[in-house]
C-alpha cells in the first residue's frame, strides 16, 4: 500500500474501476493523493503490478462485512446413526462443538436404515444426549422433527454477553 509498493511502473487502476493504463509509481503515487485516496496493490503479475486508487479503510470494512455475512449463512451438518458408537460419538460432538465456536449455525441429523424407525426413542434420546452435552455452548433453532427417515434438530451459538 501507497510507499510499500516496490515497482517503478505499475498498471493503475482509477477509484471507479476505470483502467488509467501503465505509469510510473511516483505518478500513480501522486494521483491517489490528489483524490485524498490510498494507492493499493491489487495483483502482481509478471509484467506489471496492478494498483488502484482507493480508501483502503473502506476496502477493509466492506471485506469485513462479507466475511460476517456469508457466515451468517453457514450452516453445518453432522450426521448421526440412533445405534453411533461411542468413540464415533465423542468425534462427532467435537466436531459440533468446533462448528458452534467458528460461530456457525448446525444442523443435528439422526439417520434411520430399515427397522430402526421402529425405535425412534433412541433417536430422541441421543438427542436429548447432545443438548445436555452441548448446553453452555448453544441455543435450539428448531425442536427436533423427523422428516422422513430421519431426524433433525438446528443448533446455533449462545450469544455471549
Amino acid at each position: 500500500m501507497n510507499r510499500n509498493i516496490s515497482a517503478t511502473k505499475v498498471r493503475l487502476i482509477g477509484k471507479e474501476g476505470e483502467q488509467l493504463g501503465i505509469v510510473s509509481i511516483n505518478e500513480a503515487r501522486n494521483k491517489a493523493e490528489e483524490s485524498g485516496l490510498d494507492l493499493v496493490q491489487i495483483y502482481k503479475s509478471s509484467d506489471y503490478i496492478v494498483c488502484k486508487i482507493m480508501d483502503y479503510g473502506k476496502f477493509v470494512f466492506e471485506k469485513k462485512k462479507q466475511r460476517s455475512a456469508q457466515k451468517k449463512n453457514n450452516v453445518k451438518e453432522i450426521k448421526f446413526r440412533p445405534v453411533t458408537s461411542e468413540s464415533d460419538y465423542k468425534v462427532k460432538i467435537k466436531s459440533l462443538m468446533r462448528f458452534i465456536e467458528e460461530g456457525d449455525r448446525s444442523k443435528v441429523t439422526i439417520r434411520f436404515r430399515g427397522r430402526e424407525i421402529a425405535h425412534k426413542e433412541l433417536g430422541k434420546k441421543l438427542m436429548e444426549r447432545i443438548l445436555i452435552d452441548l448446553k453452555d455452548l448453544i441455543m435450539v433453532e428448531s425442536k427436533q422433527k423427523m422428516e422422513g427417515k430421519q431426524m433433525t434438530m438446528m443448533i446455533t451459538p449462545k450469544k455471549h454477553n
